[in-house]
């Protein structure tokens, strides 16, 4: 028989190893201004360029420790050498991730990109996702994110058939453009800009085309881009159980598409998808989990930092989850022992286990006290003077 005191050193053991090697990816575009749809509030030492992004992001590696990575935006992160802004990363500690591509702020796709009903500017929507490819290609990037804001405002603007031809034509165009190594992740949204019908709205029809690609298309779940009282953690076990599910992209939401803080508005959502995460295996390095946040009156590189935390402490909660005894109450039909034994682990207080971890790690137990003990916030504050905040205008 099995001493309970050694399986639990066991699951701690476990727990602690799978905290300390979890990797979550930080987006570019979350170090510089945004705003909400009417203003965009400009803060100091903003990053002016892709290089000072990067240093940013390092930053938020070097006091969490499992942040190595940043994902790039394009055009947002546009350079002329990618080769030597990769190097850039490396000699900063980090690497560069997910290439984000960019078919929703030119004039010519205002009524569509790759689902537009001229077949010269579905042209030059693919063109951008080809420059896409090639820029993971000089950096080692092995995905591309596609999001579209394609679709239409009113009954009868367009044929919504056809633009889901469209859409799978550019797609399949793409997928066979990607190297062996290389995978595209198909990300979905409710509605905005489109408001009547949106080409992209739901994980199923993410689904059927990633399936139809074939196994180097995924489906990307980005927890804000859902109606209100949807079951994310159902769509992530069921991706999971197709093999389907490529990557997170992590915020918050009350009302729409927030872009809050990850676990800010409903932490224990995020606990429930993260249970679903582990109990479906998906803490690999095949899942991204990546940050998908736009900070507007908070400064940018604490909100990213807490942004990880608390992913890390949902993730903790759902380790800790006890499986055997949630098995045995759901085969027996007890309700309220089976909810009991996810609400323990809910609320058990994990910050101290964190910290443990982090000083196994040779971090500082607190990364938010130990970035505001660095002074970085005050050097970018006096260096970055002059030029022009990265960031998008309302």
């Amino acid at each position: 028989m099995t001493d309970p005191s050694t399986a639990h050193a066991t699951v701690q053991t476990a727990v602690r190893t799978a905290l300390s090697t979890q990797r979550i990816e930080t987006p570019s575009w979350g170090y510089g201004n945004s705003g909400t749809r009417f203003k965009v509030f400009a803060q100091p030492g903003v990053p002016r360029d892709p290089w000072e992004k990067i240093a940013d992001a390092a930053k938020v590696h070097e006091f969490t420790g499992v942040a190595p990575s940043v994902a790039l935006h394009i055009p947002w992160d546009t350079v002329d050498d990618y080769a030597a802004l990769a190097k850039y990363a490396e000699e900063h500690g980090i690497a560069l991730g997910t290439v984000n591509a960019n078919v929703f702020q030119d004039d010519a796709f205002m009524l569509g990109s790759v689902t537009h009903p001229e077949a010269a500017v579905r042209r030059k929507a693919v063109d951008h996702l080809f420059a896409c490819v090639d820029v993971m290609d000089a950096i080692g990037s092995r995905d591309l994110k596609l999001w579209f804001s394609d679709g239409t405002n009113y009954p009868g603007q367009d044929d919504i058939r056809e633009r889901q031809d469209r859409l799978a034509e550019a797609l399949s165009t793409v997928y066979d453009r990607l190297g062996r190594d290389q995978r595209l992740l198909l990300e979905y949204k409710l509605f905005e800009p489109a408001f009547y019908s949106t080409d992209v709205p739901d994980w199923g029809t993410a689904y059927a085309h990633c399936l139809k690609l074939g196994d180097k298309a995924q489906v990307v779940v980005d927890t804000g881009h859902h109606a209100p009282g949807t079951n994310i953690e159902f769509i992530v076990a069921t991706l999971l159980r197709e093999g389907k599910l490529g990557a997170f992209d992590f915020n918050s939401r009350f009302y729409a598409d927030d872009d809050l803080m990850a676990g800010a508005a409903d932490p224990f959502q995020l606990f429930r998808i993260m249970y679903e995460v582990v109990r479906g295996g998906g803490l690999t390095p095949d899942i991204a989990f990546m940050l998908d946040q736009c900070h507007n009156i908070e400064a940018k590189i604490p909100a990213i930092i807490r942004s990880v935390m608390n992913v890390q402490e949902a993730t903790a909660k759902a380790l800790l989850v006890d499986r055997d005894a949630l098995a045995a109450a759901q085969r027996s039909g007890d309700v309220l022992d089976a909810n009991a034994v996810l609400m323990d682990a809910y609320n058990t207080d994990v910050r101290p286990l964190l910290a443990e971890v982090r000083e196994g790690m040779g971090l500082a137990p607190d990364p938010i006290a130990a970035y505001r003990r660095s002074g970085w916030q005050e050097h970018i504050a006096a260096a970055r003077v002059g030029g022009t905040q990265a960031g998008w205008g309302a």
